[in-house]
């Protein structure tokens, strides 16, 4: 079954492994075959996997896009898990769903995911932010007393 895309001016997609930005109008592609296929905002670069966790999701995209070095993706992939399980083993769950999709090759939908499980690590990085700046607040003396 074909898929079509349409790409917005210049928007950048990875298909098959390849890098594609988009010209100065709108274009349609069909996809006659089965080929990985990443849109722009499905994309992380190596600037934007600053977290555990971002860094998970750029080493399931480079499973996903690169199966030339599955051995090496994977590798970091697991070394990457066992780190973020062992300071955050409330994310067990979610990251065994993940792997069980990475060993039945099924990168997209561990692509999908792994967006869940940054969204959990923004959520916790704001609330501990929120808790450090009532913290901070209260010992400068800041704290409204009854």
């Amino acid at each position: 079954m074909a898929l079509k895309i349409a790409l917005k001016p210049h928007e950048r997609m990875i298909l098959g492994g390849v890098a594609i930005t988009n010209g100065h109008s709108r274009t349609d592609f069909i996809v006659e075959n089965n080929a990985p296929i990443l849109r722009q905002k499905e994309i992380m670069s190596e600037q934007d996997a600053y977290s555990p966790c971002r860094r998970i999701y750029l080493a399931i995209q480079l499973m996903y896009v690169d199966n030339q070095n599955l051995t090496t993706y994977h590798n970091l992939y697991w070394k990457l898990v066992r780190s973020l399980v062992k300071a955050a083993p409330s994310v067990l769950d979610l990251i065994d769903q993940i792997s069980e999709h990475l060993l039945n090759n099924r990168y997209y939908q561990a692509l999908k995911l792994t967006r869940r499980l940054i969204q959990y690590e923004e959520e916790a990085i704001q609330h501990v932010q929120k808790s450090t700046g009532s913290l901070q607040s209260h010992r400068q003396g800041n704290h409204v007393r009854p």
